[in-house]
């Protein structure tokens, strides 16, 4: 029986990989063949482009005949989307976002198979070990933003475009992966030569190491430079903000339904407190950060917060808006989906398929405080 297992999951390796390939290839020879359509209007404008324009300070991207300008005000962008251009706007898109997810289950899968091979991910320690890098890739990716702050100001960023293309979504997705997977094969490693118990002591010991040192450079930022600054009203309101409304959710849809936790237990808990933090930190980052006296508000970056705020705004009174705000109804989204996903993950599955189960858990927590971690932070560091 071990045999015939052992043969499934080299199938499916082997699947995995050839299916990764054959999509490279199609994308390869799809932009040289059909380039204008491909490339240009596919991979630049949406996933490529986007990321360039955010590297280099730009408002937008504008491709025209194979060469890019990069635009340094609003008004130039939309005269250049008016005339027909290609124009890639900083952030995200409907379409990237769909192929963002897309990618992240075809890895997800990836990754599962990677997991079976070294035997590891069926403990929910996994899970724990990993919380400081979902932590970590949020702020990560604030770097980059104190970045732009930077070359806005005339001043050297840390980490210079192209390089700075390896911390700006997508590929920041890719730095991760290979950051978290060079951390556990060394944790594993160190298990298997008898230096630690578990793997996850030093797995976690890396990634909390990686999130103090970024979150200690943006610190240093606030403290040294004039184009980045330090808000900390923010970072308390917002910790505090999502801890108590995760914690009364918790509560409260326990209490109704007490199964809620019967399969997560306190993983749960984070699950739910994870997309709290990006539901108030868009609401803090959005609409309040005047009256926190920490300077404008910020810019949704992700269409489905721009949504809400425009939808909220149109279908609400002017006053009501004033005096809440036009971006609480993506912390009540955020709430709910976050609830109905734990009470979805049962005792069920965790005991069918506990290591798929986990690194779902994981990837369900990641897409929420990973962009919630960056909004916290861009706001709390003025960037």
């Amino acid at each position: 029986m071990a045999a015939v297992s052992e043969r499934i999951d080299t199938s499916a390796e082997r699947l995995w990989i050839g299916t990764g390939s054959v999509i490279t290839l199609a994308l390869v020879l799809g932009s040289l063949l059909f380039r204008e359509l491909v490339y240009d209007r596919f991979i630049w404008q949406y996933f490529w482009g986007p990321v360039a324009a955010d590297g280099n300070g730009a408002f937008c991207g504008v491709r025209s005949g194979g060469s890019v300008e990069y635009l340094g005000s609003s008004a130039a962008c939309s005269q250049a989307e008016a005339a027909g251009e290609i124009v890639a706007y900083p952030g995200y898109t409907w379409v990237s976002e769909v192929g963002y997810i897309a990618t992240l289950l075809f890895v997800l899968l990836g990754v599962l198979l990677l997991l079976r091979r070294l035997d590891i991910g069926t403990d929910r320690g996994f899970f724990y070990a990993l919380f400081p890098f979902m932590l970590f890739g949020g702020a990560l990716r604030t770097v980059e933003d104190a970045g732009v702050s930077a070359t806005r100001a005339g001043a050297e960023p840390l980490i210079s475009f192209p390089w700075s293309a390896l911390i700006i979504s997508p590929f920041i997705y890719i730095t991760m992966f290979v950051l978290t997977l060079v951390a556990v094969l060394f944790s594993v490693r160190l298990e298997s030569d008898g230096y630690v118990d578990r793997y996850e002591y030093p797995l976690a010991g890396v990634g909390t190491a990686l999130l103090v040192g970024s979150v200690g450079y943006l610190t240093y930022l606030g403290v040294a430079t004039e184009y980045a600054t330090i808000y900390p009203q923010v970072l308390i309101v917002t910790l505090v903000g999502a801890t108590l409304s995760a914690w009364i959710t918790w509560k409260v849809v326990g209490s109704r339904y007490p199964a809620l936790d019967a399969g997560t237990g306190f993983m749960g808990f984070v699950v739910i407190w994870g997309h709290a933090v990006d539901g108030v930190a868009n609401v803090i980052g959005l609409n309040w950060m005047p009256a926190l006296n920490a300077g404008s508000n910020l810019v949704p970056k992700h269409p489905v917060n721009a949504a809400i705020v425009e939808y909220t705004g149109r279908l609400l009174p002017e006053a009501v808006v004033a005096i809440t705000s036009d971006a609480w109804p993506f912390l009540v989204i955020k709430l709910a989906a976050a609830t109905i996903v734990v009470y979805i993950f049962n005792d069920e599955l965790f005991e069918e398929t506990p290591r798929y189960t986990i690194l779902l858990l994981v990837a369900v927590v990641a897409v929420g405080l990973g962009p919630g971690t960056r909004d916290m932070l861009r706001a709390t560091f003025g960037v």
